[in-house]
């Protein structure tokens, strides 16, 4: 059986000493047996988290060493002198977190791209993650960001909260390459963002969610969506989550589709299909479905058409009705527009 991951990361506290966030620079996704056995035997355990100590470093510096990790052994090195706490989480299965470290460590494998989205079990997630006040001086607890603001004021200084939040953004814990985020605050730690992708001022990409391929994104991409290579996702679209209404079911768009403006989408779909701007399409939705001449054939709910490929979704301008049939032209995005270097 292989082993999941492990890494080394410093850690925030709370005033009770519990950690509140864990930052791994380096983390490593399925490492060898025999690593994962030399740093077990350094911290006691194969399954879980541990703070560790300068010793720890020091042995967990010679381990990286020997495993040529130069980033993990430099990080590892360079910890000894700091007065942070560190921890080590050591994986061996991929079970749901029971720490926050362990929350932490996922979501950043998610954000490294070591896995795709639904790649890791993240089952109880927010209720172990601190609502956090992510300011300019680092992430502190709620319940005592009022003293620390106070504090701030005495020092004749400003103490400035970007967001109140369990999940930070991503771009505080790992910038993938071959991207653009016009507005890091929209994009969560635990977003999938893939080599190519750009995210405009309005696009939203939820932890756990993201993008697969070259990608457009201008609109929302809830938590657990996943949009395939080439999808363009228009200014206002939203595609509904598995925390909005999608309940168990997984919401993806295939390879080559188009969201339009406005529009939405609650079931999924495969390759080539497009929603025109402002149609939102739900499981329940009533399409009337076309043949290549354009006569309606037969009255399905949307549900029926799930990860089905080659549709255009329209509304009748005259009727209202949610009319589908072939989709006879896939969109190509503009490769100058997505020229991330």
């Amino acid at each position: 059986m292989s082993v999941f991951a492990l890494a080394l990361g410093s850690a925030t506290k709370n005033k009770d000493g519990k950690i509140i966030e864990a930052y791994f620079p380096s983390p490593i996704h399925n490492p060898s047996q025999e690593l994962a056995d030399a740093v077990s035997q350094v911290i006691g355990t194969n399954q879980g988290t541990v703070e560790v100590s300068k010793a720890h470093l020091s042995a967990l510096t010679e381990i990286f060493i020997k495993a040529e990790l130069v980033e993990a052994a430099v990080f590892a090195k360079a910890a000894i002198d700091s007065e942070q706490p560190f921890v080590v989480v050591n994986l061996a299965e991929d079970v749901k977190p029971t720490t926050v470290a362990e929350g932490y460590l996922k979501l950043q494998l998610i954000s490294h791209r070591f896995v795709q989205p639904h790649g890791t079990v993240l089952d109880g997630i927010f209720g172990l993650l601190h609502n956090i006040a992510w300011t300019n001086q680092g992430p502190i607890d709620l319940p005592e960001l009022n003293d620390r603001q106070l504090q701030a004021r005495l020092n004749g200084e400003v103490l400035t909260v970007d967001c109140v939040d369990k999940f930070p953004k991503m771009v505080d814990y790992v910038v993938p390459s071959g991207i653009r985020i016009a507005d890091t605050s929209r994009v969560r730690l635990g977003a999938h963002i893939a080599e190519g992708t750009t995210i405009m001022h309005e696009g939203f990409v939820n932890f756990n969610a993201g993008t697969l391929g070259v990608s457009m994104v201008e609109g929302r991409i809830s938590a657990g969506v996943v949009v395939g290579d080439g999808t363009d996702i228009g200014g206002g679209a939203s595609i509904m989550g598995t925390l909005s209404g999608g309940n168990s079911v997984v919401i993806s768009m295939g390879e080559k589709c188009l969201l339009g403006a406005n529009a939405g989408l609650g079931i999924p779909l495969g390759d080539r299909c497009t929603v025109e701007a402002g149609l939102y399409v739900t499981g329940g939705s009533k399409v009337e479905m076309l043949d290549d001449a354009g006569k309606l054939v037969e009255t399905v709910k949307a549900g029926s058409l799930a990860g089905k490929s080659d549709l255009l979704f329209r509304r009748h301008s005259l009727t209202g009705a949610i009319q589908c049939l072939t989709n006879k032209s896939a969109i190509e995005l503009n490769s100058e527009l997505h020229s991330n270097n």
